[in-house]
């Protein structure tokens, strides 16, 4: 009896550490679960076993210790049968979970996508709204900010940006974690706050410290993301995707996506998350139409870019050796925001075409639904080698494009870096043309380089109709004010005649801006498809200026 407490007590403190330390999913319905109650029943069964055999006997003879060998006890055919039975059953749920008997599943995992207009459904995007900020600049503008308060810097480390929108403004955030144990226990109420690092502003950088992040990734004892989430309301839950968040009052959350499998331990499908306060560990669970409209994302990236590519590699099932419709994502995705929705959006490619592409598609993150764009043109990849080429004597790098719609014409667009990471320049592509590229210093500059190579290529703003054309108009300046974006200045301009709009130009388009006020009569030019109430202008002539040629 004793030998038994002491195995069992010496077994009971083992899985205590493993649960602790590793803070598994313990749902026989997912394989890691599986496995954890299939081994511990397992290693129970061996442990009653090897008790009830007892093969090894002590004895003493002359005085000396001695062990024999016990043969006279077998072990049991209905220990055996159990075992075999549950690791045969493991094996039998995990072979047949494959892609071999469910082809049509893994094919209709991610539904069929609806094929729309890119040019109707795609908003034409403010050039002042673009997000020239990737997540690699964004790190390193949020360690610069970190860098100017040195008694903070030396207590946190950065966390990883997540892009999202904060009343209506795209930004990263990035969290502060605690840079080591000794630190954690110093400030064991949290690291003091984030940085907010705005998209389209790469000098708008605030750092945020009236918050705690008492909660982090990667912490220590039941601060740790995993492990709070493990012993609260995730123990027999799929967890994944562990994305920092913040409400429309600036309080962070941890927004961690739940999943189940469709067919047995494969084929997972997102549905719902759990809502982790950063700053105090409380816990809310949502299924997904419960989801607080502040949240921005839920399907895990990985999740939508698999079941992408099994839509195309299974589209005629398993044995489709002559790769008969089968397509495939292009190089890379990207988040995109469209009309306040956020999006993962791809290219995709024949099997076996690397160098262009058959349309795209595009995913709302937090509904699954899929959007198909049939338009064929150059993949991501092509674009950004395009743009390098045309500052290969600088020795720039582009950025993974982001797709726009330019006047109703799928453009890239993307920066262009140096060595350093840093801003140089940026670039326009065209999806239908990829030697069609417009290259500046600015973004309005950039645009005008691109309106000219579309001009001399032929393509103008749209290939077909009317989609090209311009409206040149006179007007009455009522209201006009500046707004300074990094090295340039858009100003934005209402009009007696036009009071419903509002026209954005860029001081790179006249020097006449600066000059213009209220009352001054004044001559522009813009795409006549445009719908939106905020107008970009293709040029702009104040008619009270003559400035000497």
């Amino acid at each position: 009896m004793k030998k038994r407490f002491s195995i069992y007590g010496g077994l009971l403190i083992a899985i205590a550490v493993y649960l602790f330390v590793a803070s598994p999913n313990l749902n026989p319905l997912f394989s890691d679960g599986a496995f954890f109650w299939g081994a511990l029943i397992t290693i129970i069964i061996a442990i009653e076993q090897l008790i009830r055999a007892n093969p090894l006997k002590f004895e003493q003879i002359n005085g000396k210790p001695v062990v024999n060998v016990n043969k006279g006890n077998k072990l049991s055919k209905s220990a055996v049968i159990t075992v075999v039975v549950i690791w045969l059953a493991y094996i039998i749920v995990s072979i047949g979970s494959s892609v071999v008997f469910h082809s049509s599943a893994y094919r209709d995992q991610l539904g069929k996508p609806v094929k729309k207009s890119f040019d109707s459904h795609m908003k034409v995007l403010d050039e002042n709204q673009i997000p020239v900020v990737d997540k690699a600049l964004a790190s390193k503008l949020a360690d610069k900010q970190l860098g100017t308060n040195t008694s903070l810097g030396s207590q946190v480390v950065l966390g990883e940006p997540t892009i999202q929108q904060v009343n209506g403004k795209l930004v990263w955030v990035v969290p502060l974690h605690h840079s080591g144990f000794f630190k954690w226990i110093a400030n064991n109420e949290g690291a003091k706050g984030y940085i907010i690092v705005s998209a389209t502003n790469m000098n708008d950088v605030e750092y945020v410290g009236n918050y705690q992040i008492k909660i982090q990734p990667n912490s220590y004892f039941f601060d740790d993301l995993s492990r709070h989430i493990r012993f609260g309301k995730g123990l027999f839950n799929g967890i994944t995707d562990y994305s920092f968040e913040l409400d429309e009052t600036g309080k962070p959350y941890w927004v961690v996506t739940t999943y189940k499998n469709i067919r047995g331990f494969s084929l997972p499908e997102a549905n719902g998350i759990i809502l982790v306060d950063a700053t105090n560990g409380h816990m809310e669970k949502y299924k997904l139409d419960e989801i607080p409209a502040w949240i921005d994302r839920v399907q895990p990236e990985n999740f939508i870019m698999n079941q992408i590519n099994n839509q195309g590699k299974y589209v005629h099932g398993i044995f489709n050796f002559s790769n008969k419709e089968k397509f495939m994502s292009s190089e890379g995705e990207i988040i995109v925001y469209n009309d306040n929705r956020c999006y993962l959006f791809t290219g995709i490619t024949s099997v076996g075409s690397d160098e262009s592409t058959i349309g795209f598609i595009m995913v709302d993150m937090i509904t699954k639904e899929p959007i198909l764009f049939e338009i064929s043109g150059s993949t991501e990849y092509s674009a950004s080698k395009s743009a390098e080429g045309k500052v290969q004597d600088l020795g720039y790098t582009a950025t993974f494009p982001l797709i726009l719609n330019v006047n109703g014409q799928p453009t890239y667009f993307m920066t262009l870096k140096d060595a350093e990471g840093l801003i140089k320049k940026y670039a326009f592509v065209s999806v239908k043309t990829y030697g069609v590229v417009g290259v500046g210093d600015t973004v309005a500059e950039t645009r005008k380089d691109f309106d000219l190579a579309l001009e001399h290529s032929g393509i103008s703003d749209g290939t077909a109709s009317d989609k090209g054309k311009k409206l040149l108009i006179e007007g009455t300046i009522s209201r006009i004010a500046s707004e300074v974006s990094g090295n340039s200045t858009t100003y934005s301009i209402i009009l007696d005649e036009k009071k419903g709009f509002i026209f954005k130009v860029s001081s790179d388009l006249s020097k006449e801006l600066v000059l213009s006020q209220p009352g001054d009569k004044i001559s522009i030019e813009y795409p006549e498809k445009t719908t939106d109430s905020v107008i970009s202008l293709l040029s702009f002539d104040n008619l009270e200026i003559e400035l000497k040629k």
